[in-house]
């Protein structure tokens, strides 16, 4: 090892000039920034949409929305509801199924569904809908967040997911005890 320590040295050196060369006396032939001598472009300020009240017409889509797709019933209701972001390419015939990329929930009816607005603009509008189970359903009640959209005149639901996770379910074949 005494006999390696001299040469690990020497390399060790070695590198140490060869990186301060390097930075000192670099290759670069970038040409350093300078000023054109035109003026500096303003800052574009966006200004953003003005919040207006979520109309009546798309609280109407998204009771409808959960009354079908959510719960499952009367799909063909369900399908001119939605964007194609829900629809996630499939056909009318696929919808059908019931097999849809919407999370299903089993509330009895929307008499009593708070809404808590994120925001609401004239072609979009984002609400929080405070969900109760049907009785004798098993879940607790959830939050869902919905994203409804105005496309060519209507409002349309783009998103629907849960705001908290649903419950696993506890019974014996997930608890492990054989």
């Amino acid at each position: 090892m005494s006999r390696l320590f001299p040469w690990f040295s020497a390399l060790v050196l070695v590198a140490g000039i060869v990186a301060f060369t390097i930075v000192q006396f670099g290759t670069n032939t970038a040409k350093p920034l300078t000023t054109s001598g035109a003026p500096p472009r303003p800052v574009q300020v966006v200004k953003s949409e003005k919040s207006v009240a979520v109309p009546k017409e798309a609280r109407l889509v998204a009771g409808r929305f959960i009354l079908t797709a959510v719960q499952r019933k009367h799909l063909e209701r369900a399908w001119p509801l939605v964007t194609d972001g829900i629809r996630q390419g499939q056909t009318h015939k696929q919808w059908m199924t019931g097999n849809i990329a919407v999370v299903p929930y089993p509330v009895d009816e929307v008499k009593y569904a708070p809404m808590k607005i994120d925001f609401s603009y004239p072609d979009e509008a984002m609400i929080e809908v405070a969900l109760l189970p049907k009785k004798g359903a098993s879940v607790r009640g959830l939050l869902f967040q919905m994203d409804l959209v105005k496309r060519h005149g209507k409002w349309l639901v783009n998103a629907w997911t849960p705001r908290s996770m649903p419950p696993v379910p506890s019974g014996s074949e997930n608890s492990g005890g054989g």
